[in-house]
């Protein structure tokens, strides 16, 4: 038995971001005086936002709903003509290109988040390199085999 298993490491990485977002967008979008989470609303000073509402609908639902329904997804790998219209990797199966935009997301919302709250805090690192293990687990060579394509797979053999 091996230590490290990458594929179950990916749905593992995107499930538990997935329901931490789920949780934290709720309370911000319940709550957007940010009370819920003991966030004041003057952290977002230098944000184009009034309160907490957008940034919590956004969290909940690209960091939240998104990474959980990819791992259901991950799991079957069902077949989706319009998550297929979004997959710029046309050989690999939409939901391991999804865990891609997934990683990407979470860069970007904590580099806005840096950016908007003129702060770093050790979160902001915790959620970087989380975004970089998700990048990384998705690039390893059994995971990218087993999210290929049939018919690419025949064609590369």
């Amino acid at each position: 038995m091996t230590l490290f298993s990458p594929r179950p490491t990916l749905l593992w990485l995107l499930g538990l971001l997935g329901l931490g977002a789920l949780g934290g967008g709720r309370l911000l979008a319940l709550a957007p005086s940010g009370r819920l989470l003991g966030m004041p609303v003057a952290m977002l000073g230098g944000s184009p936002f009034a309160d907490f509402l957008v940034p919590g609908i956004v969290l909940f639902t690209v960091l939240g709903v998104a990474p959980c329904l990819l791992v259901v997804a991950l799991r079957k790998k069902p077949q989706s003509q319009l998550a297929e219209r979004l997959n710029v990797f046309g050989d690999m199966h939409w939901a391991w290109t999804g865990s891609i935009y997934v990683a990407f997301a979470l860069i970007l919302w904590i580099q806005l988040e840096m950016v908007f709250l003129n702060a770093v805090s050790w979160l902001h690192t915790v959620y970087m390199v989380w975004a970089l293990a998700i990048l990384f687990v998705a690039l390893l060579s059994p995971v990218r085999r087993f999210y290929k394509k049939e018919e690419s797979r025949a064609v590369t053999t």
